[in-house]
């Protein structure tokens, strides 16, 4: 059986959508003959309204039907297709050729005259409307009445409107009910950034070593994100950090006595998952810095690392909650080459219902401090059943909590757990850099598995400094994340990454001094003053996205073309009667993805996209710039990588 659309391979689980998003809803649908069918899908939302939408034909010769709608409630939704005998479309389909061609002009007449009969006898037509089928009806029988002006009616496109609202139907074949799930617009929707608090407000003191930052100094940085345009601050672990196998600067085994350990190796004598770091303050600094985050209209993301240092609580309360090697050792956790000596990963083998409920705990714990979004560590690496019991128990009782999925894996694996529940899931979007990896890549995104895995295309992590950033120069941090701010609704930034930090670890991806294992004192005011910052551009971006509609939907992106195998161009468009502002809005987006060069190309676009017929003229502005010009389908253009590697383009109207 052939799934309808949205749905998930294998039927096992609902697909998701967020508040606002416009859904493609696709069936298939065919029956013996000539004869013309219709397809309805009947929407239920979850207060119990009723909503029928008409589905078109794609005529790509495998007899699919499709409608978009916006999904405007959260909570479940229940729909249905429906298949019909359109006797409207196909007596007006063969009227059409019979009278042009003078077969059969009485019957075909009559049998116009007989199917408007039956539409004015249906009361719930708009008066107007039967008043308009009365007189057609008429002059079909009237012998008066030519066949070229029989013809006329049977073109009719207003007639044809009438019954395109409200068919006349014959044969229905009603399918299955299906559902899906309507998740809040923050679960699909959002800019995000991740700073460390304990380095925000940290400072050398006199003596060489550092005081560490706390949530009421990092509370002096949330202003500057808030003012960015950034929706979500991700804070890493919170929590005491053990002192068993602490690392040092650079993952090094040998830490000073100063040296503040990773926030990843959860656990120490003060407490575990469910307790504030002590030098970053007590429980109540925590909510009040949640509380002035939503002040500037932040929400707090709360890293969810299932994990513990050797000194943390549970694995003297929980020894079979680790795994146990022959030397009686506990293992610690590797990602070869890498070992974590500081960390011991969870084995859910032995008490998966005690791991269950302490996890749940945990979780209802910070929901109680007003933490509604968690950023998942590692998720891969534990059972997906466990997960999905998780995160459907969890928003049972609290729908509006999301969970984002870190889980850079097999991609069987990223979407099972996103099919499993995740609202959010990071992605290779780090990896993908040239034009033919991109194209291939967002429209993947967009299109192949956008019914239950939404992207969060983060540019940058305390792990992932790829060779593009490290050697691309700035040019490289305003290409990506001009790319990852208008391909998805959903994005990232890791602090640092307005600065141009791209010295990495000899031999590997992630940033030497990591802050994973130190303090970052940086000084964002001095790098802005210099013009060393990239902070402007990221503001202007989240003003982009926030002003138009087109760029926070995920399903609408549609690669087009250039000359230039540098030059990437796609295109995000939602039509007036999709858009919550009722106005079309369209963005074209022209991206030199080399750092290292200017490049010049003839960029072709296929404008019926947005309304606009091949060779027809139409007004752009440059949101970046301001600039304006005139284009049609094919469109001249140079970008210098240095100075402006990016067109983000709205299309202000047809000339």
């Amino acid at each position: 059986m052939t799934l309808p659309s949205p749905s998930v391979p294998g039927g096992a689980f609902r697909p998701k959508a967020f508040a606002g998003e416009v859904v493609p809803f696709r069936a298939t649908a065919f029956r013996e003959g000539h004869d013309r069918i219709g397809v309805h899908v009947r929407l239920t939302s979850p207060s119990g309204d009723v909503s029928v939408h008409r589905l078109r034909a794609l005529h790509d010769g495998f007899d699919r039907w499709q409608t978009e709608v916006a999904l405007l409630e959260e909570g479940d939704w229940a729909f249905q297709f429906e298949a019909f005998g359109d006797d409207f479309g196909t007596w007006e389909h063969a009227a059409d050729l019979k009278i042009a061609a003078g077969v059969d002009v009485a019957v075909m007449r009559e049998l116009g005259g007989l199917l408007f009969d039956r539409a004015i006898a249906e009361k719930s037509r708009p008066i107007a409307e039967r008043r308009v089928l009365e007189a057609s009806a008429r002059a079909l029988r009237d012998p008066e009445v030519n066949d070229t002006e029989a013809l006329e009616i049977v073109r009719d496109p207003s007639i044809a409107r009438f019954f395109a609202a409200r068919p006349l139907r014959s044969l229905a074949t009603l399918g299955p009910k299906w559902e899906i799930l309507v998740e809040r617009e923050r679960a699909g929707v959002g800019a995000w950034y991740e700073f460390f608090p304990r380095s925000e407000g940290a400072r050398r003191l006199k003596d060489g070593s550092i005081k560490t930052g706390t949530f009421r100094t990092a509370m002096k940085r949330l202003p500057a994100v808030g003012a960015m345009g950034f929706d979500i601050l991700y804070l890493p672990p919170i929590h005491p950090i053990g002192r068993v196998n602490r690392k040092g600067r650079n993952n090094t085994l040998d830490p000073s006595p100063t040296d503040p350990g990773s926030p990843w190796a959860i656990g120490a004598a003060e407490g575990g998952h469910d307790t504030v770091h002590p030098e970053l303050g007590t429980l109540a600094d925590f909510r009040a810095f949640v509380r002035a985050a939503r002040a500037e209209g932040v929400e707090v993301a709360l890293d969810l690392a299932l994990q513990a240092a050797p000194d943390h609580p549970w694995v003297t309360s929980h020894p079979e909650w680790f795994t146990t090697l022959p030397d009686g050792t506990i293992a610690y956790a590797e990602n070869p080459p890498k070992k974590y000596q500081d960390i011991y990963p969870i084995n859910f083998d032995n008490d998966p219902e005690g791991i269950r409920v302490e996890v749940l705990r945990v979780v209802r714990h910070w929901i109680a401090q007003g933490v509604k979004i968690f950023r998942v560590d590692n998720p891969h690496t534990k059972p997906l059943q466990f997960w999905e019991w998780l995160i459907r128990t969890v928003t049972a009782e609290h729908p509006d909590v999301v969970f984002l999925a870190e889980a850079f894996t097999r991609p069987r694996v990223m979407q099972s757990l996103a099919a499993a529940g995740f609202q959010q899931s990071y992605t290779y979007f780090t990896w993908r850099n040239t034009k033919e990896e991109l194209e291939e890549f967002l429209s993947s995104l967009a299109h192949e598995t956008a019914d239950f895995m939404r992207p969060n295309l983060f540019v940058n992590t305390p792990d992932i400094l790829t060779e593009y950033l490290q050697f691309g120069g700035r040019a490289a941090y305003a290409i990506r994340a001009a790319i990852a701010a208008t391909a998805a609704p959903t994005y990232g930034v890791y602090a640092g990454y307005e600065l141009f930090e791209n010295v990495a670890r000899p031999g590997s991806e992630e940033n030497i001094d990591n802050e994973k294992y130190e303090y970052k004192m940086r000084n964002w005011a001095d790098a802005e003053a210099r013009g060393n910052s990239l902070a402007p551009f990221l503001t202007r971006l989240n003003e982009i996205r926030r002003a138009h509609p087109a760029l926070q939907q995920l399903r609408n992106l549609s690669v087009h073309w250039s000359d230039d195998d540098a030059i990437l161009v796609y295109v995000k468009h939602l039509d007036a009667a999709l858009s919550p502002t009722g106005v079309s809005d369209t963005v074209i987006v022209v991206v030199n993805v080399d750092p290292h060069s200017v490049r010049q190309s003839m960029v072709h676009l296929d404008t019926r996209v947005w309304g606009i017929a091949p060779g027809d003229s139409y007004d752009v502005e440059d949101l970046v710039t301001g600039a304006r010009w005139t284009w049609s389908d094919h469109n001249f253009v140079q970008l210098d990588a240095f100075t402006q590697p990016v067109h983000i383009l709205h299309v202000k109207g047809s000339r």
